[in-house]
């Protein structure tokens, strides 16, 4: 056994001790700090409580049923309790994650996304990962996770999630897209590989997936984008990997979709931490 793999197995056998704790737990809130190497995975699993899991360093892949979203340094994905997820890492990844009773907070969110941290709540879960979970919490301790509670709905949702459709046709064109995104594809090339009238793909694609092909490439390209730049590739080495036929295109599309260009993006939220 390499020592990978022994240490792959002696954090898989940490998380489902940690698993069966926090099930039995008491507490709304409950706050974990965790570090693993990169390309560690960890299996399909669901909890009995949501989790907002925060990436403080690396870049963390979560994959359902659904779809995938794309969890950057200075993000957290939102989970709701029940919902079967895997996890990878992509580079080291220094994670906090709240564990969250579903009843805790009326106005919670409901379904699976990918927000901005906010500075408030990174020092809060900062400070609550070192909080005695075991103990009587006194009144700090309570009003530390009250207010980690509350500031959940208040997180910024973003375009980090990449929803796949249905059909097993429209989603192996989409998988083989993840592998290797280019911005030349065409509404009318993927109709037209599956028979389909320009009109019919786009209102199944637009049904299935909720949004459009043209947002969907986008949000992919991010995908395929930020490992690269957060392992500190240039940026023009990334926009020419993808296809972009300048800097420029790919800064334009990166700063639409995340609200500032790739440097300042990434200096932005690797700052923070």
């Amino acid at each position: 056994m390499t020592r990978f793999e022994r240490d792959s197995t002696e954090t898989a056998r940490l998380r489902e001790l940690r698993h069966a704790w926090l099930e039995a737990a008491g507490g709304a809130v409950i706050v974990h700090a965790n570090d693993y190497p990169n390309a560690y995975a960890v299996k399909a699993h669901r909890h009995g409580r949501a989790q907002l899991l925060h990436a403080r360093s690396g870049v963390v892949l979560v994959k359902t049923g659904l779809g995938h979203w794309m969890v950057p340094a200075g993000h957290a994905i939102w989970i709701p309790a029940g919902i079967m997820h895997a996890v990878d890492m992509l580079g080291g990844v220094s994670m906090l994650s709240a564990y969250v009773k579903p009843q805790a907070l009326d106005g919670l969110p409901r379904d699976l996304r990918v927000v901005a941290m906010t500075p408030l709540m990174r020092g809060l879960l900062t400070e609550a990962a070192s909080l005695d979970f075991e103990a009587p919490a006194d009144a700090r301790a309570a009003l530390i996770l009250d207010l980690v509670l509350h500031e959940i709905p208040r997180l910024a949702e973003m375009p980090l999630g990449l929803p796949f459709p249905a059909d097993e046709r429209m989603a192996a064109l989409c998988r083989d897209y993840l592998a290797a995104p280019r911005p030349d594809v065409t509404i009318d090339g993927w109709a037209g590989r599956l028979g389909m009238s320009r009109r019919t793909f786009t209102r199944r694609f637009q049904r299935e997936t909720g949004v459009s092909l043209s947002l969907w490439r986008q949000q992919a390209s991010l995908f395929a984008a930020l490992p690269k730049l957060a392992a500190g590739e240039a940026v023009t080495n990334v926009a020419l990997d993808l296809g972009y036929e300048s800097v420029a295109a790919f800064t334009t599309m990166f700063r639409r979709m995340l609200g500032s260009p790739p440097r300042s993006y990434l200096s932005a939220n690797l700052a923070a931490e």
